[in-house]
């Protein structure tokens, strides 16, 4: 589910963002359906860009008088505390942060069983094995 974040300061900076409480979480973003349907798949199409695994989040910009979202960056290991996004994104779409958490391990097993059945070969310069 998108979110957005109004600042306090003119940018979501430090202090904006772990000292000064009047900066806002919106969850969900206040988006058309169909600017949320374009955010996701913008996020989907970002996240397999770059082979990404387990979680990401990916943040985006979007310019009001035209209605285009940008991607503005991929983070692949976003925040977990209180005031972190990503949990509240995915508790806000009905997953809880202990299922979130049990599904990322899962994930990550899923990874790691990927890459050990995975083989090799190398060939040198001139083709031999």
């Amino acid at each position: 589910m998108p979110g957005e974040i109004i600042p306090a300061d003119e940018f979501y900076s430090y202090d904006a963002k772990y000292h000064d409480n009047r900066s806002q979480l919106l969850i969900p973003a206040p988006l058309t359906e169909t600017q949320a349907e374009q955010a996701r798949e913008l996020a989907i199409k970002t996240y397999k860009a770059i082979d990404a695994a387990g979680m990401a989040r990916v943040d985006m910009l979007m310019e009001r008088s035209s209605g285009i979202i940008y991607v503005n960056e991929i983070n692949t290991i976003p925040g977990f505390t209180q005031i972190s996004m990503y949990p509240k994104l995915w508790a806000a779409s009905g997953i809880a942060y202990s299922e979130l958490v049990d599904r990322l391990i899962e994930l990550a097993l899923e990874r790691k069983s990927e890459r050990e059945a995975t083989t090799y070969r190398y060939r040198r310069e001139n083709g031999t094995k």
